[in-house]
């Protein structure tokens, strides 16, 4: 791929309200006991099981996570909800992921100097949209007043890296002369917060990258998009069973198996090896040797997941400049992890300077871009 393709502007939106490991535990543990203590005789027969209780420590050991933000905090942490409060906003309203993706894109928009008529694609690419249609992509395009096209793409925790693929080949065959990339990951009405080995992992946040030509781009800090490559492979290892089909099947819409869910341990042991492959693979296929990499901006879903990949392909532990975390502040954010360690780690390189922008999920799916500063 030639370099005519460059990342001009990138975008990071937070949400208002936090949730810390505390928080979360001090809910859970609660909810954890009123739940043994109702069924206290069944769990006694050995009918169900008692549900174990967990520690902020346990959390960070596991996951790297310290906390997270949320769209909206009110009843997440109520023992007697247990998932947050969203108000309803009428079909004549801008939807809530709408304006989270509203929100990043005009970051993304000012970081490359770009107005809405420079723009003539929309990708909203996320884990979750939260209605099928119109296109959320839509009625953000409207929003912003660009004129063009936009869609909606849901590849997991993949999908930002597979939108920007997208992206990049529209610029590349010129069947688009700037394309937004919005990656609104709002995934808290997705969590199981009374599942101990699951309800800490998610954050919301949302994300955008402007993708553009070499020859239209005006930012202070861009890069040449060298070379982009996805890959799928399926596994039942990480689901969200949510479905529009539930209403004819007569199963409970809301129930464990149709939240996230996962077998971490596989994921941990099958997904690892397959994304270290993956990035040594797609350098080599450029020529480019792992020591060449100034910057890894991988996917935030497990400190220690990261720490291995990193150490497979450099043979030593990754420096926090080299490999930088987020998933600390912001937990995992799905799809949006890793260009949340982009925002925030990319105006220190040096012209010339190369990195890989790395994500991998659900699906088995792994997408990665390898850019170079200007």
């Amino acid at each position: 791929m030639n370099s005519s393709v460059v990342i001009s502007g990138v975008g990071l939106w937070t949400p208002a309200h936090r949730i810390s490991n505390e928080e979360l535990v001090d809910s859970y543990n609660a909810w954890a006991e009123q739940f043994n203590a109702k069924n206290s005789d069944a769990i006694e027969k050995g009918e169900i099981d008692a549900k174990p209780l967990s520690s902020a420590a346990f959390i960070e050991k596991a996951s790297g996570i310290k906390s997270r933000y949320i769209y909206s905090k009110e009843g997440a942490l109520d023992i007697n909800r247990m998932r947050p409060i969203l108000e309803v906003r009428s079909d004549e309203q801008m939807s809530h992921q709408a304006e989270m993706a509203i929100a990043a894109a005009k970051k993304a928009l000012a970081a490359a100097n770009k107005k809405a008529s420079d723009i003539d694609m929309v990708i909203v690419s996320c884990a979750y949209t939260q209605r099928s249609y119109p296109a959320i992509a839509i009625e953000v395009q409207a929003a912003l007043g660009i004129e063009g096209f936009g869609f909606d793409m849901l590849v997991a925790c993949s999908a930002a890296t597979f939108g920007l693929q997208r992206a990049v080949d529209a610029i590349k065959a010129g069947s688009s002369k700037g394309v937004l990339v919005i990656n609104p990951e709002l995934t808290s009405p997705q969590v199981n917060y009374m599942d101990r080995d699951s309800h800490f992992i998610f954050g919301d946040v949302a994300t955008a990258v402007v993708v553009e030509s070499s020859e239209t781009c005006q930012s202070t800090h861009s890069f040449d998009v060298l070379s982009t490559k996805c890959i799928t492979s399926y596994s039942n290892n990480i689901r969200s069973n949510f479905g529009y089909t539930t209403r004819v099947t007569d199963e409970d819409p809301y129930s464990a198996d149709m939240l996230f869910h996962q077998n971490g341990r596989k994921v941990f042991k099958e997904v690892c090896p397959m994304a270290a492959d993956h990035i040594e693979n797609h350098l080599k296929s450029q020529g480019i040797q792992v020591s060449q990499l100034k910057r890894w901006w991988l996917h935030q879903a497990n400190i220690n997941m990261n720490l291995l990949i990193s150490k497979r392909l450099l043979g030593r532990d990754a420096t926090l400049e080299e490999a930088p975390v987020v998933l600390d502040e912001y937990a995992n954010t799905a799809s949006a992890g890793s260009i949340i360690a982009f925002a925030k780690y990319h105006e220190d390189l040096a012209v010339g300077d190369i990195g890989v922008i790395c994500s991998f999920g659900a699906g088995y799916s792994i997408g990665s871009l390898i850019l170079r500063k200007r």
